[in-house]
């Protein structure tokens, strides 16, 4: 390995690069990262972190209102979006110098700039040419508009974190992760909001229960424009008429698209070494997470296989034992769960019961709708939906799903009980806490039969 400057360069500074640098340096490596933009990437910058903070804000919202169901006298309320905003800074400034300081503590070499690869071997950034026995490609992903007449006067999820002023009328473009919880952020900050979306039912790839579940609730607190798709936008002294392709017209003072994210690939000189790639950009990799070219790696949104932070973190620790350590472990994606934290929050673990039925599996079906207990007083029209999927031959949960408060939080525990290989037996011989939204996932007994249907988009 003397051979070389590193034993291994980490081009790209997010969560998965980090850690994959800390641990190879932990095993004896030599390790170098770096980052043209910020420590910690998409997540800590301009994704999971700020944007779970917007959501809490969004959340005072509804808790001031329904706390007046219980008596509270609560007036005069609004909300200092330079408050929030210069918060949200100071947090992440902090969260930056963590993983700066991950970086210092574990001997990993920080350069800040593009680096670019000029051989198998071989980057260049800041005009040095540096070596390493191997590179690991961990850049990311990156927003995506699609091309129409005016799309330069939109925004994406990146500057959505340093608006300076909250927009009085606001439409948000999509109908996956990020539309749906801006769309629910800004409608509880005041914001007079329409959310766009070409589908007829939001969150794509989601069972199909809890997209229209979902779908009906957040339509409660904003606009939905389903089947909508956008022919043009006019900008007019920075008044947006937005005009759809059905004809329609709607006047905002801001358009947020959120249509997906792209693998960030492009200036990173993957044709100097022949690195193999999807239709989208995205690295190909094998099951090591090794591309094409044997001495480069790839993990994380670079290779749009699950694009979590969670996920990032796992591949990058593996390649990095892989590499030092000789571990032949693989990585696992079976009841990986995830969470929308939308206004109710959507969480996710297993099958759905589309996919179920498509791996032609028999299964029984357990629902259940109901209006949490808070809300008895509070008079909100907002319903909780539970979903549970069993494997008729096994009575293993294989699928579990909800729409309510904190679904978040609630699911993850029960993804520990689905790796330990949970049953509907062990879920029906556990008491509940009551009174909790979380017993109901252990005391479903009306069942049906799956369903293989829909087109829905």
């Amino acid at each position: 390995m003397t051979d070389f400057d590193y034993d291994l360069f980490v081009i790209g500074g997010g969560s998965g690069g980090i850690r994959a640098s800390r641990i190879a340096s932990s095993l004896g490596a030599r390790v170098a990262i770096a980052e043209s933009r910020y420590l910690g990437g998409t997540c800590v910058n301009v994704g999971c972190i700020p944007k779970k903070l917007f959501s809490y804000a969004a959340h005072y919202s509804d808790d001031f209102e329904d706390a007046r169901g219980y008596g509270w006298n609560i007036t005069d309320l609004n909300i200092s979006w330079q408050t929030l905003l210069e918060n949200k800074n100071k947090e992440i400034s902090r969260l930056n110098n963590i993983y700066k300081g991950i970086c210092d503590s574990n001997n990993v070499s920080v350069l800040t700039g593009t680096a670019y690869i000029t051989g198998p071997n071989s980057v260049l950034i800041n005009d040095e040419q540096i070596t390493a026995k191997y590179l690991l490609i961990a850049t990311g992903g990156w927003p995506w508009v699609p091309e129409y007449e005016g799309c330069e006067n939109v925004i994406t999820s990146n500057e959505v974190f340093s608006l300076e002023t909250l927009p009085k009328r606001l439409l948000v473009v999509g109908g996956g992760y990020i539309a749906v919880e801006f769309a629910s952020i800004f409608s509880r900050l005041g914001c007079e909001t329409t959310l766009s979306y070409r589908g007829d039912a939001l969150l794509n790839g989601f069972d199909h229960e809890i997209r229209q579940f979902v779908t009906n609730e957040i339509g409660k607190e904003l606009t939905i424009s389903l089947n909508s798709n956008i022919s043009k936008i006019v900008n007019n002294n920075n008044d947006l008429r937005v005009i759809f392709q059905s004809g329609a017209e709607l006047d905002v003072d801001l358009v947020v698209s959120a249509t997906g994210r792209k693998p960030l690939t492009l200036g990173l000189g993957l044709e100097n070494v022949g690195v193999e790639q999807s239709e989208n950009g995205a690295v190909k990799v094998n099951s090591s997470f090794q591309t094409s070219e044997p001495s480069i790696y790839a993990i994380g949104d670079v290779i749009d296989r699950v694009a979590l932070t969670p996920v990032a973190l796992a591949e990058g620790q593996i390649v990095a034992r892989h590499l030092f350590d000789g571990d032949t472990v693989r990585m696992g994606y079976e009841n990986i769960p995830t969470a929308v934290f939308c206004h109710p929050n959507v969480a996710t673990v297993g099958l759905t019961e589309q996919q179920a039925m498509l791996e032609g599996l028999n299964i029984r079906v357990f629902t259940s709708s109901f209006k949490e207990l808070r809300h008895t007083l509070t008079g909100r029209d907002q319903l909780t939906m539970i979903k549970i999927i069993v494997d008729s031959e096994t009575d293993k949960v294989i699928g579990l799903h909800m729409v309510g408060s904190d679904a978040g939080e609630l699911v993850q525990g029960f993804t520990v009980a689905m790796n330990a290989g949970a049953t509907k037996a062990d879920f029906d011989r556990t008491i509940g806490i009551h009174p909790t939204s979380a017993e109901e996932f252990v005391t479903l007994r009306q069942s049906r039969s799956g369903i293989a249907n829909s087109d829905m988009n």
